[in-house]
């Protein structure tokens, strides 16, 4: 069994010899980007178990070792991540648990401490927990984000974006159902065996890739039905997780409507800009702003390629972040950068500019940088573009499900009010 080995400031640490026996626990956001990253990592030689449980035991799980005023993902991933101890069939002594830090004042930063102290008061002080972050704000001598696993993991969030977007256009569609979710498993299984033989990894190979995987998506049977196109934004965890928005997607095609989600890449670029902003405002090394200049450059022009391969196809393509950040200008500025920042504020921009006015802003109940860049903005939005359709849900341990629905079908009911207006005016004006 290995050796319990602490830092000076009293951390645990997860060593070289606990890579080889534990099993590294983590937590789910994006069903399939995260099931890439997951790949990735075992391909590195970590034993990773992803967390796929969705049951009312880890809110109350999360409810026992955090304070319920917390943020509500706070509270879903530490009861995740507990309750898989306790009651995922793990040795608790042969266990670790993984959760990101951004190096900002949120979720993403401070639940790592939350859950250690969780953990400590369920008495599992002795499950090492792994800071995946890229600002060198923790380091474990038994995990490290090397260079070429930043790369992979980047193309495979490119990969991830790129296959969502194309499934959520065919899904609400397909004539045959389950065809999308099979061409989603067999490309996620074709890119990691990729991956493993060193294919995709470069900006043509995964060109080609794009290009090849939209042509599949694109030859999956589909129906010429019309329907409500309705945008989901929001604070990261509640607007991705199926466990922290009650499963939102699934009920936005069950009331049939096409989900449009803003993807992950876009709120990478972002904290990476951030760190830029950073030294504008309030100075810092030169060499720090050129570095996250070049991280930027980089993935954007990957965005870009992205981008340019949906043009190519009969798919939508989203917008790049530079254009994201014009349309945000005047609304809010760089400074705002707490939770998502201005960068909520610009997807709701993004898709009415887009033609989806219909939007649910996903929100966890008390998240003040949320409320703020959200809700807050929501009446200016709506006095700039009269036709835009937005209502913010607020997700809590407390909110029942069946309220957050109610409020969704009624802006689905206004969207298809509005939807059909237009399109009684369409023959009157061609008349003229």
């Amino acid at each position: 069994m290995a050796e319990l080995v602490y830092d000076k400031d009293g951390r645990l640490l997860f060593t070289k010899e606990m890579k080889e026996e534990y099993t590294i626990l983590m937590p789910q956001m994006l069903p399939v980007h995260f099931g890439m990253f997951q790949q990735l990592l075992i391909l590195e030689g970590y034993k990773v178990d992803m967390l796929t449980t969705n049951h009312r035991g880890i809110v109350d799980e999360g409810l026992k070792y955090v304070h319920n005023d917390t943020c509500y993902p706070a509270l879903l991933v530490i009861g995740q991540l507990i309750d898989a101890i306790k009651h995922g069939g793990y040795d608790p002594h042969k266990v670790a648990l993984f959760i990101t830090q951004t190096g900002g004042g949120c979720r993403a930063s401070n639940y790592i401490h939350l859950l250690r102290k969780a953990l400590e008061k369920a008495g599992l002080e002795f499950v090492p927990v792994i800071s995946v972050n890229l600002s060198g704000l923790e380091k474990n001598p038994g995990f490290s984000l090397t260079l070429p696993l930043v790369r992979k993991l980047i193309y495979a969030m490119l990969y991830g974006d790129l296959l969502v977007n194309a499934a959520n256009q065919v899904r609400p569609y397909e004539l045959t159902q389950g065809k999308t979710d099979a061409m989603l498993d067999r490309w996620q299984k074709t890119l990691i065996d990729g991956f493993q033989a060193g294919k995709g990894m470069s900006r043509k190979q995964m060109r080609d890739n794009f290009n090849t995987i939209l042509a599949d998506f694109a030859a999956i049977p589909v129906s010429q039905e019309e329907k409500v196109r309705v945008g989901v934004v929001g604070e990261i965890y509640v607007k991705f997780s199926p466990l922290g928005n009650n499963n939102l997607e699934d009920f936005l095609l069950s009331e049939g409507a096409e989900p449009v989600v803003p993807g992950l890449t876009d709120f990478m670029i972002f904290k990476i800009f951030n760190r830029e902003v950073d030294v504008n405002i309030y100075g810092g090394p030169w060499a720090k702003k050129k570095f996250c200049q070049i991280f930027k450059g980089y993935i954007e022009a990957c965005q870009r390629d992205m981008i340019a391969a949906l043009k190519k196809t009969r798919f939508r393509a989203p917008g790049t972040f530079e254009n994201m950040h014009r349309l945000v200008q005047g609304y809010l500025g760089d400074g705002n950068k707490m939770g998502e920042g201005w960068l909520l504020t610009g997807e709701m921009l993004e898709l009415i500019h887009s033609g989806v006015p219909n939007i649910v802003c996903t929100q966890p109940f008390g998240c003040l940088p949320n409320h703020i860049v959200g809700k807050g903005m929501i009446r200016k939005l709506k006095d700039d573009y009269p036709s835009s359709n937005i209502v913010a849900i607020d997700y809590d341990p407390g909110a029942t499900k069946i309220n957050q629905e109610n409020r969704i079908k009624l802006m689905l009911a206004n969207a298809k009010a509005l939807a059909r207006q237009e399109a009684e005016k369409e023959p009157a004006g061609a008349g003229v």
